[in-house]
């Protein structure tokens, strides 16, 4: 097979050996072959194509004339091919129609079309396709009757050489990134009947020379950079059927030379800078079916045209500046479907017609329209209409009275928006049972009463506004019926009782918002669970008890939660107070001898309290001491720490001062890069507006260099934990020699025996728990990006335990992506600032690495090594893999990982666990090794966990060979 294309290499680039070749050698087998080579076929879409057959004509793709038995058309549309167009495709030299669309072709043109002669069909349109088209490509294109480059990565002008093609019928080359002025050949083709030019960056006037395409059918230049008025000139091209000039900067008036364009069914002029009232004349245009003149700026009364207009289907007319009241509903076609008249200054009263037309879509938001909504229930024209209405979008108008229930007999209905309007009443019960009802938006209106328990009918609801009415009641628990829920608002209302746990069913949740409502009791711990959520307000209410643990909820903004004096927890910088055992009551009038309580331990009416109690007594008050002790010196420790902050602002610096001893009054300020050079300005520089995030070593702040870089700075909470000033500059230096593209660098320090800072380079990608738990489907990491973290983070950690220092603390909060995708860890060896390596003092710092921890770190006898961290890097692989928390806390059940991936590869079924995000797009002679690699460090004895250097030559050796490299263009 390798010599036989390496004959045929040399036919393709030697002429001289192909003339001296037989003419029976077919040349066609020999040029699709070639082609074949170059190219990948995952579908094995080309695998009747053989070497051995004496011609191709029943190969797939293949079409041969049947007078020469030479191959005429190659169509291999859609066929997932990827790789270079290679030069085979030259050795067909009877070929007319080359169909190439929709695969992953990608590279150069580095041919043209003379060597092809008899080509007259080319579409290699939905490829990837880049650079620029060669100047000749078109030089001798005589035959060529249809060309689509569309949707490729072209750029650069359009060749002039194109004028050659005096043929040309049909030209696509819409989205591409074209660009310059088109050259006058263009607007010179007599039998051109299709241009489109849309999507690109093309610019400069519409020539008047466009009368030339006097057989134009379709012209499509929406969205480029075309300036100037529409030319007179287009009103001879009377066979135009389509007219798309949309969000270009066009301007001026219409000109009134379109009226002859009678056979014109499509007419789309949106997003331009044309000017005057809509023109009586488009009413002559009597074969429009779509009208679109939105967003210009068009003005005075509401055109009345759409009478004259019968087989009109869509009319838009929104964004304008149209004033006047609407039409009467005489004479509008019974065709139209899209009624478009938002964002206008229409006025008069709502017209109730609209809903005895039989519509699709009606959007006459944002306009002056006022009165209330009518629906005549008994009218025997609304049949159809109740099935046909999909959109209805009345807000931001004066409207009035209250929402007719009937609106809930419109079936279809997907998306219903009546904010800001003044409606007054109960939300009707019958517009929460629509199953088809995906957007309902109801703000910003005089509702009262409760919410509906009938909203669970909705079950296809993903957007639900309610704010700022007057609702009362509780949250209905049927709420969870709506499992496609993604935006839940109901701020700005009077409702009361407790969150309901059932709200974290709701697994597609991103944006809630109960904030200024009268909600009492405590948040469901199950909230945790909801991991695409973005905003979760519930500021201004009257919740208690401590924040759900995990997720989101780790770095919940303050103003999120503000105003519920009660809630307790880190985001509130409130510790939730500790829970005690029940007090000892003895009832002395009771007659029962109470178990180890005998008759004789009365006296004289007064409790004489056993052994036993007395010492429960006595450690719950030591309890109690403890406790007020511990918040009295934190009291302290903030007061001073806040004391110490408020002199750190951006002023070039000059605050901070650098003498050798730190003091209550000046700190001493290290960077290991030079000097600081903070950035001017007046923000403090632990201002909470900059805050990134919390742990358990402190709280993370980002601001500027002086030069324009950011930095990250931590702000440590285990201050009176701290070593000496000279200890913790020792362990801190040390830490900042430690320099790999895998770590978090440490730039330099700040120092006070009541505050200390460290300062961090800034990785501005987030952190691998954000990317793992709280995006959505289409945005997960690819495998690829997973596999690239994992290993990253290994030799991060190698490094780290080659320069002796062991990171305690990791977890998936703490790899940070930077811009460019690379995984850095973060937090590495803050355990040494402690005074001493208390395992139970540093479990109580990093708790939230829960998961995590190695098991070494519940036995006393057990040594804290390197394995420790081997061990939190094998939970941090499952994490990767599965996509799943290391411990999930269910309605009755925990799931710990380890043992749930463990349990899953004993019987066999371990590709369940791949995170269902990848949809099967992964290699499982990666994914299973990688996860049988977690599993081994995860091993309970730390002795059979390898090391991190063992661990980064085992993922490069499951790492895949990477693929050949493409072959070259041509």
């Amino acid at each position: 097979m390798r010599n036989l294309l390496l004959v045929f290499s040399l036919i393709l680039f030697s002429p001289l050996v192909v003339t001296s070749f037989s003419p029976s050698l077919n040349d066609d087998v020999l040029g699709l072959i070639v082609f074949k080579a170059d190219v990948k076929d995952p579908g094995g879409k080309l695998s009747s194509w053989n070497e051995d057959d004496n011609t191709p004509c029943k190969w797939y793709g293949v079409k041969c004339n049947p007078r020469s038995n030479r191959v005429s058309d190659l169509v291999l549309d859609g066929c997932g091919l990827s790789g270079k167009l290679g030069r085979g495709l030259l050795r067909l030299q009877f070929l007319r129609k080359l169909s190439l669309a929709r695969n992953n072709l990608t590279g150069i043109l580095s041919f043209n079309l003379a060597q092809l002669p008899n080509i007259r069909v080319l579409d290699l349109s939905d490829n990837g396709f880049s650079g620029l088209i060669p100047s000749d490509f078109f030089s001798q294109c005589g035959p060529l009757r249809s060309v689509s480059l569309a949707h490729n990565k072209f750029s650069g002008m359009i060749p002039e050489s194109l004028s050659s093609c005096s043929m040309l019928a049909s030209l696509n080359f819409s989205g591409n990134q074209f660009s310059g002025v088109l050259a006058s050949g263009l607007w010179s083709f007599p039998g051109l009947r299709s241009l489109d030019l849309s999507d690109n960056m093309l610019e400069g006037k519409i020539p008047k020379l466009i009368e030339g395409l006097n057989n134009l059918r379709a012209l499509n230049l929406r969205k480029n950079q075309f300036t100037g008025e529409i030319p007179q000139e287009i009103g001879y091209c009377l066979l135009l059927r389509f007219i798309d000039l949309s969000e270009n900067s066009l301007s001026g008036w219409l000109p009134s030379t379109m009226q002859n364009l009678a056979l014109c069914s499509s007419l789309v002029l949106r997003k331009n800078g044309f000017v005057g009232e809509v023109p009586n004349w488009i009413g002559e245009m009597r074969s429009l079916e779509t009208l679109d003149l939105s967003a210009n700026r068009f003005s005075g009364e509401f055109p009345d045209l759409i009478g004259k207009l019968q087989l009109l289907k869509i009319l838009n007319v929104s964004n304008n500046a149209l004033t006047g009241s609407l039409p009467e509903p005489m004479g509008i076609s019974l065709n139209l479907l899209v009624f478009d008249i938002s964002h206008n200054y229409l006025t008069g009263n709502f017209p109730s017609w609209i809903f005895n037309h039989g519509f699709e879509q009606v959007l006459l938001s944002d306009n002056k329209l006022s009165g209330s909504i009518d629906i005549a229930i008994d009218d025997s024209s609304l049949g159809n209409s109740r099935k046909k209405l999909l959109i209805l979008d009345v807000s931001q108008n004066k409207l009035s009275g209250v929402i007719p229930s009937s609106v809930g007999d419109f079936s279809n209905l997907n998306f219903l928006n009546m904010a800001s309007n003044s409606f007054r009443g109960s939300i009707p019960a019958d517009i929460l049972q629509l199953k088809t009802l995906g957007v309902l938006d109801l703000s910003e209106n005089q509702l009262n009463g409760s919410i509906p328990s009938e909203i669970g009918g909705a079950i296809s609801l993903k957007e639900l506004r309610l704010e700022r009415n007057f609702l009362g009641g509780n949250i209905p628990s049927t709420i969870k019926d709506c499992s496609s829920l993604m935006v839940l608002s109901l701020a700005h209302n009077a409702i009361t009782g407790s969150i309901p746990a059932s709200l974290a069913k709701l697994s597609y949740l991103q944006i809630v918002d109960f904030s200024f409502n009268k909600l009492t009791g405590t948040l469901p711990k199950q909230l945790a669970n909801l991991v695409r959520l973005q905003s979760f307000n519930i500021s201004e209410n009257q919740l208690q008890g401590e924040l759900p643990a995990g997720g989101f909820f780790n770095t919940i903004a303050p103003s999120s939660i503000s105003g519920n004096p009660s809630l307790c927890g880190a985001a509130v910088h409130k510790s939730c107070p500790t829970v005690l055992p029940k007090p000892l009551v003895l009832n002395p009038n009771s007659t029962d001898d109470a178990p180890g309580i005998s008759p004789q331990s009365f006296h004289h009416g007064k409790k004489i309290l056993s052994i036993s109690a007395l010492i429960a007594i006595s450690a719950a008050a030591a309890i109690v001491i403890g406790v007020v002790a511990i918040t009295v010196l934190n009291f302290r420790v903030r007061s001073s720490t806040s004391n110490s902050a408020v002199a750190l602002t951006f002023s070039g610096g000059n605050e901070f001062s650098h003498s050798p001893t730190g003091d209550g009054d000046s700190g001493k300020l290290v960077m290991f890069s030079g000097d600081p050079n903070f950035s001017t300005g007046t923000q403090a520089l632990l201002n909470k507006d900059c805050e990134l995030g919390r742990g358990g070593f402190g709280t993370v702040y980002r601001t500027l260099l002086r030069d324009g870089r950011s930095v990250a700075i931590k702000k440590l909470t285990a201050s009176s934990l701290v070593k000496s000033q000279d200890d913790f500059e020792r362990e801190i230096k040390k830490l900042g020699r430690l320099r790999h593209d895998n770590l978090v660098a440490l730039d330099g320090y700040y120092w006070t025996p009541s505050l200390q800072l460290l300062i961090y380079e800034f990785v501005s990608g987030g952190n691998l728990y954000k990317h793992l738990h709280e995006t959505c489907a289409g945005n997960s990491l690819s495998w690829n990006e997973r596999f690239n973290i994992i290993l990253g983070a290994a030799k991060g950690l190698a490094y780290l335990h080659l320069k002796n220092t062991i990171h305690y603390n990791l977890k998936s909060s703490n790899i940070l992506i930077d811009s460019s995708g690379e995984p850095k860890v973060a937090d590495y060896g803050l355990a040494r600032l402690l005074p001493m390596l208390d395992r139970y003092i540093l479990s109580s710092k990093i708790q939230s690495a829960l998961g995590y921890m190695a098991p070494e770190f519940a036995c006393k006898t057990v040594k804290i090594t390197e394995k420790c961290d081997v061990y939190g890097f094998g939970v941090l692989v499952l994490e990767i893999v599965t996509g799943k928390r290391p411990v999930e806390y269910m309605d009755d059940d925990v799931v710990v990982l380890c043992d749930m991936v463990r349990g899953a590869l004993e019987e066999g079924r371990v590709e369940e666990c791949v995170d269902s995000r990848l949809e099967r797009a992964f290699p499982m002679d990666e994914t299973i090794p990688v996860m049988k690699l977690g599993l081994i460090c995860t091993s309970q004895v730390p002795s059979n966990r390898p090391d991190m250097a063992e661990v980064v030559n085992i993922l490069e050796l499951i790492r895949c060979p990477s693929e050949s490299q493409d072959e070259s263009n041509f």
